[in-house]
């Protein structure tokens, strides 16, 4: 994507929940990403993740109207539309028979439709999706949903939780990520923490997340929370604090937000993981220098690479790159092989720098005359440690046939 389309375009970061879904957008000259209200001047962010049919007809509605339609008895439900759709069971509404995915689809669309009249000339520069747990699953579902709403793959990214954390806090001013930065997130029944850590003497800054789950505070909440602040921070700087959820409504905490503001800053809202969604896109496309590397479940960790000689000047060309996510994570490249039939691989595990040289050989490869076989390499990772390499022989046009002859290899770290 070139810069301007980056500059013109609109980021979507969506928070997607069985229950609610929050839409932030951004382009590039906002100062920071703003999020959609159901009410207008309000923060009234959360959006029902519920789509709803009209009795004997095919008009479909979604969110809070839903809601109002469900409730005056005019249309019919369909609840948990994102865990049955991720399951890709069939819905039973008003007498007809549905994909899930195909009304998570529709879901989808208009909630983009939303924020139709604030871009309605604009283009989508990405749509960056973020939930709590992150598998294959899920991104082949937003993969085949993009798909079906014209969006492409390079259009479209999905993201975690934490990842959006990393992202939102990063874009703060320095002062917030001064030292360790805190998120307790209470959306569901149990109250979690994340918190994140950067290692200030590496270039780019590794930036890791530890993660804990403190079950339900029923009774004594306040008490209880402060006891938990207490035992995560232990003696260490925290420079902020993020509370997110629902779970901390209703104003319980006395003791435990005096303990919290104690010499930091601290934060609550709704609405953190879709700007950091915003964020993570703009960041991605390459919209500024970025000085970190998140180290999160789904990133990978180690960096392969070709040593090549380009216009007589040998240079590294890189497959894939420790800290994209796995599950998106390819590369693809041709060269001309120069010398005996193998091809050296460099290997660097991002936690300590160190290389390794693996030698792939291309047993039974044609004989010929040097730098007179073109081949082409691909590599995709199978999980965060391990990738397959492809390698297939092009030949060299109409002088020596392509054999399409393939070897495979597989790379990982311990």
């Amino acid at each position: 994507m070139d810069n301007s389309n980056r500059e013109d375009g609109v980021y979507y970061g969506l928070d997607i929940g069985n229950k609610y879904t929050l839409i932030s957008y951004y382009q590039l000259n906002m100062e920071e990403p703003q999020t959609i209200s159901t009410v207008m001047g309000s923060e009234a962010y959360q959006i029902p993740t519920l789509l709803a049919k009209r009795k004997g007809m095919g008009q479909w509605f979604f969110g809070n109207e839903a809601k109002r339609q469900i409730a005056m008895g005019d249309a019919e439900a369909v609840e948990n539309l994102y865990e049955l759709a991720l399951a890709g069971q069939r819905i039973f509404v008003d007498g007809m028979d549905y994909d899930s995915r195909e009304l998570f689809m529709i879901y989808i669309r208009k909630l983009l439709s939303m924020s139709g009249n604030l871009y309605s000339g604009a283009k989508l520069a990405k749509l960056v999706v973020s939930v709590s747990e992150l598998n294959l699953n899920v991104v082949e579902l937003f993969n085949m949903v993009a798909n079906r709403l014209g969006i492409t793959s390079q259009q479209l990214l999905v993201i975690d939780y934490r990842e959006s954390f990393y992202y939102y806090v990063l874009n703060q001013e320095p002062s917030i990520f001064l030292h360790d930065v805190m998120l307790f997130d209470y959306t569901t029944k149990n109250l979690l923490h994340c918190r994140m850590k950067r290692d200030v003497y590496q270039r780019p800054q590794v930036v890791t997340l530890e993660q804990g789950n403190h079950g339900s505070l029923i009774e004594n909440r306040d008490r209880k929370f402060d006891h938990i602040i207490t035992e995560v921070f232990g003696e260490d700087y925290i420079s902020a604090v993020y509370l997110i959820g629902d779970g901390f409504d209703d104003d319980w905490m006395k003791v435990s937000l005096q303990h919290l503001c104690q010499g930091r800053r601290v934060f609550m809202g709704k609405n953190l993981y879709s700007k950091g969604a915003c964020y993570a896109g703009a960041i991605k496309d390459g919209s500024r220098d970025w000085p970190f590397i998140y180290m999160g479940d789904n990133e990978l960790k180690l960096n392969l690479s070709l040593k090549v000689s380009d216009q007589n000047e040998m240079k590294f060309l890189t497959l894939v790159n420790a800290g994209d996510n796995w599950y998106e994570s390819h590369g693809e490249c041709e060269v001309i092989l120069e010398g005996s039939p193998e091809i050296e691989i460099w290997v660097q595990r991002l936690d300590n720098r160190q290389s390794r040289v693996e030698v792939l050989e291309l047993t039974d490869l044609p004989k010929r005359e040097s730098r007179m076989t073109r081949l082409r390499m691909s590599a995709k990772a199978n999980s965060d440690k391990q990738v397959t390499i492809e390698i297939r022989d092009l030949g060299f046009g109409e002088f020596e046939p392509a054999t399409n002859k393939t070897w495979t290899h597989t790379v990982s770290i311990l």
